[in-house]
């Protein structure tokens, strides 16, 4: 409806049909919510040309006037009414490269709208009292922004109850410094995923009504060591700004610059493979359009069957990752374990929309899928949660990560005892029946101790090991 009603706002004011468009979206937009903005564009009756990141199109309207032969890095700091993104790019010849991103989604303009009050009121279960504080905040916060003192009134906020107070921008500043920090610790650690200090920063480009408050510019500031943010563009429209360059650029040879964006994908994307363990095929902030493949191979005897898994997050096990889709491939031919190879490849357009297709090697068989939005969303502040933890549980998911190891080892040498046994028995000179006790008392215990710690996996190999040099002499 939202897109509807911008596409008849357009053709209202050009005087002809509007037909392509160029869709911004928030940078931590995952696969499903780009394509269903993609959707939403055609239900709209519109050709989506290309959905890009809001802090990318803020970068556009920047560097569109810039020298092309300059090569410079720019942070897009974009602090709207209800999200908040950073990206790190580097412009060079036309190229907007986008080297890192990061984000809060529950961070923006409408979080600094609320204020301390008295008069011993909860306005919080009165929707009309509450709507009404909101909007005087709102303007309160504006005022702030230009000048140092204010007065919120609302006459008969509730209960007959009259509001005004005074609010000073020191005030204002104090109630919401924790958010303001918030938002520093999203700068730094998107600088470090861009694996650049702050001095390599050669412009800071604010995007967002919510950067006209001093108190973000002077946290910048100072963040940066003095280096004022940039105010060439208004922040209230770089990012349509930045969208119509895109957009004529994509559709017209008249434009005075030529454009390339090459933007990153937010976390990483990958399937489950034995074990539960994640295989990452395509990491975090890889340059999109981007097209990987990886090999993997059967993991059973006689397996005609792959289920396939995608992922995405940045944690090592299945179970702690978003799983975005599955398919299978069937009627793969009948052969010994790790004999048949399988090719999985994750393409990315420059939408972000992705496909991720399956082909076995031997019979040509292959299957795809497209992550849509029919799949499961990602709630936007799983993001963020799935980041914090794979850094705060690195060291957790590096143990759990060698136990499985360990496990899936022994499970591969029970097989390779299994396939000793029934080819070589018949040689060894020893107690025949020692082994093949041996071999069932590793393969009880292997069934019934899934989650045993990793030295009793090693242990219990470097028996199986002994018993497999018997059978295998050198």
């Amino acid at each position: 409806m939202v897109l509807w009603k911008m596409k008849e706002t357009a053709e209202s004011y050009l005087g002809k049909q509007v037909t392509n468009a160029v869709v911004t979206v928030p940078a931590y937009f995952n696969n499903s919510q780009r394509q269903a903005t993609k959707d939403a564009g055609i239900i709209a009756g519109l050709n989506v040309l290309r959905i890009i990141n809001e802090p990318t199109a803020g970068a556009l309207a920047y560097g569109v006037n810039q020298d092309p032969n300059t090569k410079r890095n720019i942070l897009v700091y974009d602090l709207g009414g209800g999200t908040f993104d950073v990206s790190v790019l580097e412009i060079d010849s036309g190229i907007f490269q986008i080297l890192a991103t990061g984000g809060d989604t529950h961070l923006g303009g409408g979080d600094f709208d609320l204020i301390k009050k008295r008069h011993n009121k909860d306005v919080s279960g009165h929707p009309k009292a509450l709507g009404k504080l909101r909007r005087e905040c709102e303007r309160a916060k504006r005022v702030l922004s230009i000048q140092t003192e204010t007065r919120v009134e609302i006459d008969s906020l509730m209960d007959g109850t009259d509001f005004s107070e005074p609010l000073t921008r020191a005030k204002f500043e104090d109630l919401n410094l924790d958010l303001f920090e918030r938002t520093m610790r999203v700068v730094r650690s998107t600088l470090k995923d861009a694996k650049m200090e702050k001095r390599e920063i050669d412009e800071i480009v604010l995007v967002g009504g919510s950067t006209r408050i001093p108190m973000v510019r002077e946290m910048l500031k100072k963040e940066f060591d003095g280096k004022e943010p940039s105010k060439g563009i208004n922040p209230d429209e770089a990012v349509a700004y930045g969208a119509a360059i895109l957009g004529a650029n994509l559709t017209t040879d008249q434009v005075g610059v030529g454009v390339i964006l090459l933007d990153v994908t937010p976390l990483s994307l990958g399937v489950d493979v034995v074990g539960d363990l994640m295989s990452v095929v395509v990491p975090r902030n890889t340059p999109i359009p981007t097209k990987k493949t990886r090999e993997y191979k059967t993991v059973k005897d006689q397996q005609s069957i792959i289920y396939f898994l995608v992922l995405q997050g940045e944690r090592t096990l299945t179970k702690d990752c978003l799983q975005l889709g599955s398919f299978e491939i069937t009627g793969i031919p009948p052969a010994p374990r790790g004999a048949v190879p399988v090719e999985v490849t994750f393409e990315i357009d420059a939408s972000g929309i992705l496909c991720v297709t399956a082909k076995e090697e031997t019979t040509g068989n292959s299957q795809s899928i497209t992550i849509d939005n029919y799949k499961r969303n990602l709630n936007s502040r799983e993001i963020e949660r799935m980041i914090r933890e794979a850094r705060e549980m690195a060291e957790h998911d590096k143990k759990e990560k060698a136990r499985v190891d360990a496990r899936n080892q022994l499970e591969r040498a029970i097989y390779d005892l299994k396939k000793a046994v029934s080819e070589k028995l018949h040689m060894y000179d020893g107690d025949k029946t020692v082994v093949e006790a041996a071999l069932d008392e590793a393969s009880d215990w292997f069934d019934g101790n899934k989650n045993a710690c990793m030295q009793e996996y090693k242990d219990r190999r470097q028996k199986l090991k002994g018993l497999l040099e018997k059978l295998s002499p050198a």
